[in-house]
């Protein structure tokens, strides 16, 4: 046999050799299902074995778990899960099999962060994922963009979130309103109109389906955060200019301090209790909302500090 021929030999074994072991590899993905627990999975021992039996089809390897990553997630969101035990595992392999896939850092720290049933609820993990991802990509202005939104939404760490903001903002290509982000969450970090300001532009940013829903329905909830404090104010000014608590809101309206029946974005009219609160009807319908929620409904817990 020539050389070029042992040479085409022993390129042809080792290419049988890799597409076996990719099809081996494949073949034990499938068994990792909404359903199963992280035992299910222990065969798995480190994403650097898995980096190793991948046999140089990291790329590959890295997409086919960032798309197990995505069905995990959907499939325990569908379900209204409080558990995703498995999130944090499969990211860490993704990321370690390719390192500059930034999606998985992207949304993959926006699942981790967000309160059970909209995430995994574990932002510290989230932040430790993003900046791992900066240390791989530190170009990817996008990413402190990330690592702000977790600081400031997640952690309410606004001085983090400036800091995350700024230093992205020194990336040439980043946008503009990443400095204007960092000044906002200097000054104004606790505010409801900053938050809308983050998750309009994150709605704004973004092809995904999935990230878009998200923004929306956290852009619903300060919109009832901010009308159920206005109502509120409204219902104790009643008060003090007659002496009696309002008991609907026909009676405010008859007096001139609503013009119509106030809704929430559902269309379904808010509530007045006897006390002066002011609750939603169907506060499952509105995720994220921290006020207009009925007793023994408490707030998402990154809320709580600051819920009154």
């Amino acid at each position: 046999m020539t050389s070029r021929g042992r040479v085409v030999a022993v390129a042809s074994v080792l290419l049988l050799a890799s597409l076996a072991g990719a099809v081996l590899m494949v073949r034990r993905l499938d068994r990792l299902r909404a359903g199963k627990t992280l035992q299910d999975v222990l065969y798995i021992p480190s994403p650097q074995i898995v980096r190793r039996l991948s046999l140089g089809y990291n790329g590959l390897l890295a997409d086919i778990y960032w798309t197990r990553v995505v069905q995990y997630f959907g499939g325990k969101h569908h379900e209204g899960s409080m558990e995703y035990k498995l999130l944090a595992p499969l990211l860490d392999i993704t990321t370690t099999l390719d390192p500059r896939l930034l999606p998985a850092y992207e949304f993959g720290a926006i699942f981790l962060s967000q309160e059970p049933p909209q995430g995994a609820g574990d932002p510290d993990a989230a932040v430790a994922l993003v900046q791992r991802g900066i240390r791989a990509n530190p170009r990817a202005w996008r990413l402190y963009y990330n690592l702000g939104y977790i600081h400031y939404i997640e952690r309410k760490d606004y001085k983090a979130a400036a800091q995350a903001f700024e230093e992205g903002a020194k990336i040439p290509s980043s946008h503009p309103w990443m400095r204007i982000m960092a000044a906002i969450m200097a000054q104004h970090g606790g505010e409801i109109a900053t938050a809308r300001f983050l998750w309009e532009h994150i709605y704004e940013s973004t092809n995904d389906q999935m990230i878009k829903d998200n923004a929306v329905r956290h852009l619903l909830a300060l919109r009832v955060d901010e009308e159920v404090g206005y109502l509120e104010a409204l219902v104790r000014q009643y008060y003090e200019n007659t002496g009696k608590p309002a008991s609907n809101w026909f009676q405010m309206i008859s007096a001139g301090y609503l013009s119509r029946l106030p809704v929430d974005p559902q269309g379904k009219p808010y509530e007045l209790t006897p006390d002066g609160r002011v609750e939603v009807q169907d506060p499952d319908s509105l995720p994220f909302i921290t006020r207009g929620l009925p007793p023994g409904k408490e707030a998402p817990k990154f809320w709580k500090s600051e819920s009154k």
